[in-house]
């Protein structure tokens, strides 16, 4: 059983939804990100998305496209993200690492020496953003075969016709997208949700995390006990950012504040 499919089977023992928190590698430097993503197990996270910053990240807000482009100056590589994986790894054996970009990066690297790469690292699972299933044989297969779980994005655009093909091709847990549009620019509906995930589950028994649009605690319990997990991402960046000083630099306590913040999300998904 892997990481992935292992924690949700033990958090549907305990009658509970997933906290998923986010970070964009690098960022605002490397030490900075390495210490977020070290404290978030022990903060509550259940599963870690990693951001692999690229260039032109079409599906994210202007306050993740902002973290990439400071992950980059600061010398983000495909290679410096996995480091950070493989370098966690020596520390965090059970929690799962999902890599959340974009292909042109991964076949900049080569798609075989990412997977390659990737499994020796200790990641889990792959959300690339502009890889639908019928463009999925340059990297899927390879990333299937080494046990690399293909985690699916699914919209309120998604009809019952299309719901099938997407769903056939995830493997992990299927990533409900909120909101129609980019990140960190609305906040979920949860009358909606109630209506969506049902929809959803007809075509899969994969645990579903809903994303895009849940920023507070509140949102992250509600979307954890609708779904079966919850997604936060820009609502960390957002805190890391304004914590920077006036250099774009962290401060002794951009760190404590981010994690404060995983804390206060993941105990309203434990029902705190």
């Amino acid at each position: 059983m892997s990481r992935i499919a292992a924690r949700f089977a033990e958090l549907k023992k305990q009658g509970r939804g997933a906290l998923i928190p986010f970070l964009e590698a690098y960022d605002p430097d490397p030490a900075t990100s390495m210490a977020i993503l070290r404290g978030m197990p022990g903060a509550g996270a259940d599963l870690i998305e990693i951001g692999v910053p690229f260039t032109d990240p079409m599906a994210d807000g202007p306050i993740i496209q902002l973290a990439s482009q400071r992950a980059l100056k600061a010398g983000a590589t495909m290679a410096g993200v996995l480091a950070m994986v493989r370098d966690f790894r020596a520390e965090d054996t059970t929690t799962p690492v999902i890599l959340m970009g974009y292909l042109n990066p991964i076949l900049s690297y080569g798609a075989e020496r990412f997977v390659t790469d990737a499994q020796a690292s200790g990641v889990d699972g792959l959300i690339v953003v502009d890889m639908p299933p019928e463009e999925a044989g340059v990297l899927a297969p390879q990333a299937q075969a080494a046990g690399l779980d293909i985690i699916r994005l699914v919209a309120p655009t998604t009809d019952d016709a299309r719901l099938p093909v997407v769903l056939k091709a995830s493997s992990g847990f299927v990533y409900y997208v909120a909101i129609t549009g980019i990140t960190g620019t609305r906040s979920a509906d949860p009358e909606a949700l109630k209506k969506a995930i049902p929809r959803v589950r007809q075509h899969t028994d994969l645990p579903i995390a809903i994303g895009f649009g849940v920023r507070t605690p509140e949102q992250a319990g509600e979307a954890s006990r609708i779904a079966d997990g919850a997604v936060v991402a820009s609502a960390l960046i957002d805190t890391l950012h304004k914590s920077l000083d006036e250099q774009g630099r962290a401060r002794p306590d951009s760190v404590r504040k981010v994690l404060d913040q995983v804390r206060g999300l993941a105990e309203a998904v434990r029902g705190g």
